[in-house]
């Protein structure tokens, strides 16, 4: 008895070894997408809707937040934002930012745009909705007003998070719609490089100068995500807008764009936008909801004269202030973790809720006291400890020192490993409730390979739920369970189950 239970456990560790190695060998293939921009048809298409890590691409959004409040007089290139100790620790791409300290809105758009600094994109985040966690839910509700239906963000880098889902088409919208709805500060993603602090920092976009028309936009890279990017050309008076994500390189990722726009850019329609497309819509109707940024409906900005292009390299003093100057206060309360064990980034997770808050931000989770900036006696910024209480729904910001960005020739910095971070401690105990649980495999990494490839099929099915990996200890042998919580009731588990098994995944629904 005894050895025909060594034995089948043998035959469970090689099934999911090689279910482990299959996934890993069967890589999602790339996903693509041209559209024409003036028109809104699809030109081209490879898997255009499969779910995606955005890496850096996350970025787009948080500048399309970002002009939203520049667009609405909210603040101008001059405001001053604060940097707290949480956006100052952010890896590994950054601009150095010290805590403290502050930073124009100018530089902090810039660095994302060229560098893709995450400190930068934190201390956005952290001043328009006080917290990154609130941002990123408002990242999402903005993403949904303007058409894109499939994506869910929950930081505002794009540093590794494995709930934070977008597709080819969806960054393919995005491009579209900040230029449409905010042309003026559009421009800026064709900085070729820009001084800060007497350093030249060069823009990761290497089509820019090479590709003739191409005007920006951003690139992206994790390990979990591959080589991403969306680029905008216009030539001809022909408008396209293409994304390519999961590249194996930087380079053929590079040259499977220039492929695409070679050979699209001939067909994509030379005459005036039309009514029914993106960029006509949101050109009449300048009222994507973006919660407490932009209140009120912004007014048309208008369009940047046409004689007028980006530098290739902007000193920052030089630059002409904001199309708006009405004056706004400095920096808004800005609420930042205060007590962090060591520069170990891996100690750090700043969770977001598990559901999108339309209302309001539920309260990131915390270990001790916050410190919450306020206007002192004398005017000047004092920092006044707080004490928060939540309950930790998800796992947001882990191991930020686990993603790499592009290097400025092509290359990859990386900061430790590049792997996704592993659901961390509060993921691998379940809530109570129903489950779908795929397989079991002999290492976490094999079980986020299962995970990743079952949310790739699950498509909405899936999108409310939350990936979770179970460490088990049998006989000796430690397993790892790859399951998805959060199911409402059992029919909703076994309907995402049985949608996952049509597609050639195998599950079972469950309930602790």
């Amino acid at each position: 008895m005894r050895s025909s239970r060594g034995a089948c456990a043998a035959l469970v560790v090689a099934g999911a070894i090689s279910a482990g190695a299959a996934t890993a060998a069967q890589a999602a293939p790339q996903s693509a997408i041209v559209v024409d921009a003036k028109t809104g048809k699809v030109l081209y298409s490879s898997d255009p809707d499969g779910l995606r890590h955005p890496a850096s691409l996350t970025k787009m959004m948080t500048l399309f937040m970002l002009f939203g409040a520049l667009d609405s007089g909210k603040l101008t290139l001059d405001s001053q934002l604060r940097v707290s100790v949480f956006a100052s620790r952010q890896s590994p791409t950054k601009l150095g930012l010290k805590p403290g300290s502050t930073v124009s809105v100018r530089d902090a758009m810039l660095g994302l745009i060229t560098r893709s600094a995450n400190d930068a994109a934190v201390v956005i985040a952290e001043n328009l909705a006080g917290s990154e966690a609130a941002f990123a839910n408002r990242m999402t509700v903005t993403a949904r007003a303007i058409g894109m239906s499939r994506t869910t963000f929950r930081n505002a880098s794009g540093l590794p998070n494995p709930n934070q889902w977008t597709t080819a088409r969806d960054m393919a919208t995005l491009g579209r719609a900040l230029q449409a709805r905010y042309p003026t500060y559009y421009r800026y993603f064709s900085t070729k490089a820009f001084v800060y602090r007497g350093q030249t920092i060069g823009n990761h976009n290497k089509l820019l100068g090479r590709v003739e028309g191409v005007d920006g936009i951003k690139t992206g890279y994790t390990r979990a995500s591959g080589f991403n990017l969306v680029s905008s050309v216009k030539r001809d008076n022909r408008y396209i807008v293409a994304s390519v994500m999961g590249g194996a390189s930087g380079a053929s990722r590079d040259r499977q764009m220039m492929g695409l726009i070679a050979k699209y850019m001939p067909v994509a329609y030379a005459g005036p936008a039309k009514g029914d497309s993106l960029i006509a819509k949101l050109m009449q109707k300048k009222s994507a909801p973006e919660p407490e940024i932009a209140a009120a409906p912004a007014p048309a900005p208008a369009p940047a004269p046409a004689a007028v292009e980006a530098p290739d390299v902007i000193e920052t003093a030089s630059l002409a202030p904001a199309p708006r100057t009405r004056p706004v206060p400095q920096a808004r309360a800005v609420q930042t973790q205060n007590a962090i064990p060591s520069d170990d980034m891996a100690e750090i997770s700043e969770p977001a809720p598990e559901a999108l808050a339309l209302a309001s931000a539920a309260p990131a989770a915390s270990d001790g006291p916050r410190m919450v900036f306020q206007q002192g006696p004398s005017g000047k910024q004092v920092a006044q400890p707080v004490t928060m209480t939540a309950s930790v729904a998800g796992i947001d910001n882990a191991a930020q020192n686990d993603a790499t960005e592009e290097g400025e020739e092509g290359k990859t910095i990386a900061q430790g490993d590049t792997e996704d971070p592993a659901p961390a401690s509060a993921a691998r105990v379940s809530a109570p409730g129903w489950k779908v649980q795929i397989a079991a495999a002999p290492t976490e990494d094999g079980a986020r390979s299962l995970l990743d490839k079952a949310r790739s099929k699950g498509g909405k099915m899936l999108a409310s739920a939350s990936p979770a990996v179970e460490s088990v200890a049998k006989g000796g042998d430690t397993f790892y369970r790859a399951r998805f919580t959060g199911f409402a009731s059992k029919d909703k588990a076994r309907a995402a189950c049985d949608y996952l098994k049509k597609r050639d995944v195998s599950c079972l629904a469950i309930a602790d």
